[in-house]
């Protein structure tokens, strides 16, 4: 079988000025559909979360994929030329790109890009392991590596996407999970604190919990 085409991820969170809610109603509404044709006509792959009343640092997540950056910078330059896109300030920011994972197979790599509908929640975990990580073995690597994936299994509700910022970005890993149901995320999450990986990682946060809505509907509730 044939390798899929890297692409890259961006994970682009931003706030909205204040002033925003004072504009008057009809014009936010024109501004909505106004950002709702600028990303159908940018011609990559795009989904849109809000994270209102879940974060003090963000009110909503655009997540692009593409197989060129400069097609992602295409995208916000125009959303930032909108009216809406003159009431919006980035929080966090990550890029990443897909790879082939030395541990898994395609198959333990669901989500997005493996063609699955959109689940209610994202959740993007970036992290960083410990430079002693690197240092073990790569048979010891995945032999830890097949524990955390076993884990994985056993929560088939949740999806995941993973991607890589090694060189192009602060972080050495990029997981978006998704699901329907928060609490299973949580209860994989605390399980996987149990596997010998887990006391090798050095930074996991920000973890962002995202909720899926359309673009006009998000910036509706905006203010």
């Amino acid at each position: 079988m044939s390798e899929q085409p890297r692409q890259f991820f961006n994970f682009s969170f931003f706030k909205v000025d204040p002033k925003w809610r004072w504009m008057a109603d009809l014009a936010k509404e024109e501004s909505a559909k106004e950002v709702e044709i600028v990303l159908k006509n940018s011609q990559i792959k795009y989904r849109t979360y809000s994270t209102l009343g879940l974060r003090d640092d963000a009110e909503f997540l655009l997540w692009f994929v593409s197989d060129s950056i400069e097609k992602i910078q295409d995208i916000i330059s125009k959303l930032y030329l909108t009216v809406f896109g003159k009431y919006i300030v980035p929080t966090h920011v990550y890029l990443s790109n897909t790879r082939p994972s030395m541990y898994a197979d395609s198959k333990t790599q669901r989500g997005w890009l493996g063609g699955e509908d959109q689940k209610k929640y994202a959740i993007v975990y970036p992290f960083i392991k410990t430079r002693e990580w690197y240092l073990l073995p790569l048979e010891k690597r995945k032999e830890m590596m097949g524990e955390h994936i076993q884990v994985g299994h056993k929560y088939p509700e949740v999806l995941l996407n993973t991607s890589y910022s090694f060189g192009i970005h602060d972080e050495d890993f990029m997981l978006a999970f998704e699901t329907d149901t928060l609490h299973k995320f949580q209860d994989l999450i605390m399980d996987l604190r149990e596997t010998q990986v887990s006391g090798y990682i050095a930074v996991d946060t920000p973890m962002i919990v995202c909720v899926k809505k359309d673009i006009v509907s998000l910036i509706r509730s905006l203010g």
